[in-house]
């Protein structure tokens, strides 16, 4: 409890770490994660730093590593993780490690290269193969679709293209043949024939299936393509043309013969090459199944050894003592650890590492130690801010304040226990693989079960009290009401003169009936847990919960923000401000209890006081308030007698607290500053004193005073007063005691908002009741069975996404409002930073998110 209610006593320590062994001693301490490091090199450049080339060479070997994750990725092998996490390499296997991943990385580059080669050159023939199986068609062709020339009509009954014809033609007539993008053919054929003014003549047809793309090996619809034209200039105009428009070109056949024998060489090249490829891709597949067993552990070593590094740029280097010097925060309960694991690191050694603990006047990190349980609510009070040193923590409170003030707003006992079951699943299934790496969102309702576990458990509490389950309320143990006691039957003729009671008479003409409690036997005694069911049938049963569920959030609103005082003492007490406990937090707490306070006196007192039979002469709360600082010239009665002497001596109270509260703690400042013109420290080791403090540098006057030390002890360090700025106090007082007063009245209103939310959240279950399973079960025998499934399960989806998700988010903020604004500014400062200790632990669950 100690260290949840105060962060860790921290202190700042120096190591002195052998040039030898100083890797050794970070992988030690890395390990054990104990201190946080201070950069002593803040003025000197990343790249001038000492281990610079060995940071670059993690770095060359993250690069090797993230190819072999990306190849093994690429090849569909898993990648196994291991539970444990390997240590940092020894210093000795790194230059090892480092040639075995160069030589694994070149042998994976130059096998992966060839079979790229052997798999373009497979792409490449099997294209070949269908251009002159496609193309084969094209050199014959009837003469109806080729042109007729006039002046040679001996060519009439011979195709176009054949070679004898061409001779006698006296044209040189060449061939270009390959395959082109579907999408590009039309504009293709278009070029070549305003390029070619006609003298090129294009044939082409559509491949059956799709052909990947030997250049970027994207699998798109082809065209083959046959290009004949006549003269040199036309053909260096084709093969421009072609290139443009990136087209396979492809070598074309002379004679058949030559198409056969290319044909069959092209068979045999592709069997040969299919072979080749299956050996390469296997040996490939081989090689990296190998480098799969041990890249986890290699990952995580390197990232461990950069870390150190990085650490170790961190240190000064002392060149006479031929050592590295360090400076840690350390916490003083791990101080042992700390020996231990230098001890550890520097084994071996003949001169081994030690530290020593130094003075220090900076504000040290603030440290507090959670687990799963209080780590979820330790966030809560981190995301308004880290707490200051050693300053009261308000995680402690909020386990059971924050829960509590969320089932006051959303309290009902069925959606309390959903909750609560849902959170319990979590917590039973917490050491499941897939809950910890799911989504964002799933793993934002893990990381918080157990908040959703205890914000279930209060609902059902408070459910109870409300007497609320799904809209309706539960009879577990008979109203307390009885309603024959007010027929007249039942009574005297002088009772009956007395009392309105009812009669045959008064039950048929009127649609509404009043219970008197003040009638004998009507009202038999409170209802032993919550509210009496038979409220649920009144029809004034909202004004009734309306004015019960105010007052609470007024008596708790109330309760919640003076506890947040009281806690502001135990700092004052710790950090040895005694005077901001007569001068700060004595008149808020008489501001606050002789005008809120009062209030909630008032509500106990006309609670407890006032019976049912004295009910209708009981004066209003509200009006008796709003007397006490009008003083009314005529006698109202009051709660009790002497009421108005209580009133005033209140109201005196809180306007003598008012100068003290803007006036005091300055003035009190002032004369400590004018009855000395410095102050020094006797304390050793470090102190809380922050130089651009007036207020802290008073305070350690005070502290000397009220100790009586007024001589230095050896080797304290003394502190200079800054310059005094009376203006700077006063005005910074009387901002914070105008916030104070004004954000008691503003504050007090702002905790209605559990009443508010209370009665939102349940008028909105009472509607889906009525509106859904109201209508189901009153559905006759025949068809009710048949709709009331659907019913219900429509019922169960809209309870769950709008009652529990949304309902439940806008509960869970305004209950954080509440502790962040309202509570924790009457105490909490949230100033400091974080203690964030070297730690090679975490380094492991992050291998799959950089790597993968």
């Amino acid at each position: 409890m100690g260290s949840l209610f105060r962060s860790e006593t921290m202190c700042l320590a120096q190591l002195f770490l052998q040039s030898g062994t100083a890797y050794e001693c970070l992988s030690a301490l890395g390990e054990k994660g104990l201190v946080q490091f201070r950069d002593l090199n803040q003025n000197v450049s990343s790249f001038q730093r000492k281990f610079v080339g060995e940071v670059k060479r993690c770095e060359e070997l993250e690069r090797i590593l993230a190819y072999l994750v990306q190849e093994i990725n690429r090849a569909d092998i898993p990648l196994p993780e291991g539970e444990t996490s390997p240590p940092a390499p020894p210093l000795k296997q790194v230059l090892e490690m480092q040639e075995q991943l160069q030589k694994l990385e070149a042998e994976l580059r130059e096998v992966t290269k060839n079979k790229e080669r052997l798999r373009k050159n497979l792409l490449e023939l099997t294209e070949y193969t269908h251009v002159l199986r496609v193309s084969k068609a094209f050199v014959r062709r009837d003469m109806q679709f080729e042109p007729t020339y006039e002046e040679f009509p001996s060519l009439e009954n011979d195709s176009l293209l054949d070679y004898s014809c061409m001779q006698r033609l006296g044209a040189k007539l060449g061939f270009v043949s390959g395959l082109i993008n579907q999408g590009k053919a039309e504009a293709f054929g278009k070029t070549l024939w305003r390029a070619c003014r006609g003298h090129s003549i294009v044939t082409h047809a559509e491949l059956e299936g799709p052909l990947e793309d030997p250049e970027t090996g994207e699998v798109i619809k082809w065209y083959v393509f046959l290009i004949s034209f006549w003269g040199e200039q036309i053909g260096h105009k084709v093969k421009k043309i072609c290139d443009c428009y990136h087209c396979h070109v492809y070598p074309y056949p002379n004679t058949a013969e030559e198409r056969r024998e290319i044909q069959e060489g092209l068979n045999t090249r592709i069997q040969d090459l299919y072979t080749v490829l299956h050996k390469t891709e296997d040996y490939l597949r081989q090689v990296l199944c190998k480098a799969a067993e041990s890249v986890y552990s290699r990952v995580i070593q390197v990232k461990k050894m950069k870390a150190i590094y990085h650490m170790l740029n961190m240190c000064s280097f002392d060149v006479t003592n031929k050592c590295l010097i360090a400076e840690v925060w350390c916490p003083e309960a791990d101080l042992h650890e700390l020996r231990l694991a230098l001890e550890e690191g520097s084994s071996g050694a003949s001169i081994p590492s030690f530290m020593n603990t130094i003075p220090t006047k900076e504000t040290p990190p603030t440290l507090i130690r959670t687990n799963k349980f209080t780590e979820g609510f330790q966030n809560i009070v981190d995301a308004y801010g880290v707490g200051s040193y050693r300053e009261v923590n308000p995680a402690l409170f909020t386990i059971i304040t924050f829960p509590f003030l969320f089932a006051v707003m959303f309290g009902d006992l069925g959606h309390g226990f959903v909750m609560f079951l849902f959170a319990l699943l979590l917590v039973l299934n917490e050491d499941h693989p897939r809950l910890s790496q799911s989504q964002e969102i799933v793993r934002m309702f893990f990381n918080g079960r157990y908040i959703l576990l205890l914000m279930g458990l209060f609902s059902v509490y408070t459910g109870l009290i409300y007497n609320d389950c799904f809209s309706k309320s539960l009879n577990l143990f008979g109203s307390g009401w009885n309603v024959s006691a007010m027929y007249s039957s039942g009574h005297s003729p002088a009772e009956q003169r007395k009392m309105m009671l009812w009669n045959d008479s008064v039950i048929r003409h009127n649609r509404v009936l009043q219970l008197d409690p003040s009638v004998p036997g009507v009202f038999r005694g409170p209802y032993p847990l919550g509210i009496d069911p038979i409220w649920n049938l009144a029809t004034n049963r909202l004004t009734f919960l309306n004015s019960f569920k105010m007052k609470m959030s007024v008596i708790l609103g109330i309760t919640h923000m003076t506890f947040g005082v009281i806690l502001g003492i135990f700092n004052h007490l710790h950090f040895r401000k005694k005077f901001n406990i007569y001068l700060v937090s004595i008149p808020e707490l008489l501001f606050m209890l002789c005008i809120f306070g009062y209030l909630v006196f008032m509500i106990f007192y006309k609670w407890l006081v006032y019976s049912a039979e004295t009910s209708r002469v009981a004066p209003s709360i509200l009006i008796e308030f709003i007397n006490m600082f009008l003083f009314p010239a005529s006698d109202t009665g009051g709660l009790y007698p002497g009421q108005e002497h209580v009133q005033r001596l209140l109201l005196v109270i809180t306007a003598l607290s008012v100068p003290v509260l803007f006036l005091g703690k300055p003035l009190f400042l002032l004369w400590l500053h004018r009855g000395r013109s410095c102050f020094g420290v006797s304390r050793s080791g470090y102190t809380l004193v922050r130089k651009d403090s007036e207020e802290e540098v008073s305070l350690l006057g005070s502290q000397d005073l009220e100790e009586g030390n007024n001589q230095m002890e050896d080797g304290c360090r003394e502190v200079t007063c800054e310059e005094f700025n009376f203006g700077e106090i006063l005005m910074t007082q009387v901002i914070h005691s105008i916030e104070y007063c004004l954000g008691c009245i503003s504050n007090t209103a702002s905790y209605l908002r559990l009443w508010a939310l209370s009665l939102a959240h349940a008028q909105l279950s009472d509607v889906l009741w009525a509106m859904l399973m109201r209508v189901g079960l009153r559905v006759d025998t025949t068809y009710g069975v048949l709709l009331l499934l659907p019913v219900i399960a429509l019922f169960a989806v809209l309870t769950i996404f709008i009652l529990l998700i949304m309902e439940g988010l806008s509960a869970f903020l305004h209950a954080i409002r509440l502790h962040w604004v309202e509570f924790q500014n009457k105490f909490y400062v949230g100033a400091g930073t974080k203690f964030v200790p070297f730690s090679l632990r975490l380094l492991s669950s992050k291998f799959s998110d950089d790597m993968a």
